[in-house]
């Protein structure tokens, strides 16, 4: 499956899984604005796309234990971080996903 957004057609392949990032929402206490630069990497993301499927030993494709429209908890540092338009997205393995959230 792939993902067409402006001018981007994006579809990831083998056992790889395109996210969209979700950002928490910036709380301002005291006046203290946090630069984006200061911020961590959200590790909440929502399945947008996925890739072909990774293959077992004996060359069957082996399903993968997300779809799209799953919210997922994502390892901290894995991934590469696309952005397109406003928007950030994280193209990564299915092994870097490490929960559903339900």
């Amino acid at each position: 499956m792939s993902l067409t957004l402006s001018k981007a057609n994006i579809t990831p392949i083998g056992e790889r899984v395109l996210v969209k990032l979700v950002s928490e929402q910036e709380e301002v206490r005291g006046g203290i604005i946090i630069p984006d630069s200061a911020k961590e990497k959200p590790q909440t993301a929502e399945v947008v796309a996925l890739g072909t499927g990774k293959t077992d030993k004996d060359g069957k494709k082996l399903s993968f234990e997300v779809k799209v429209g799953d919210k997922v908890l994502i390892s901290k540092y894995g991934g590469t971080e696309i952005k397109i338009g406003d928007q950030l997205y994280s193209l990564l393995r299915e092994d870097d996903i490490l929960g559903i959230i339900q």
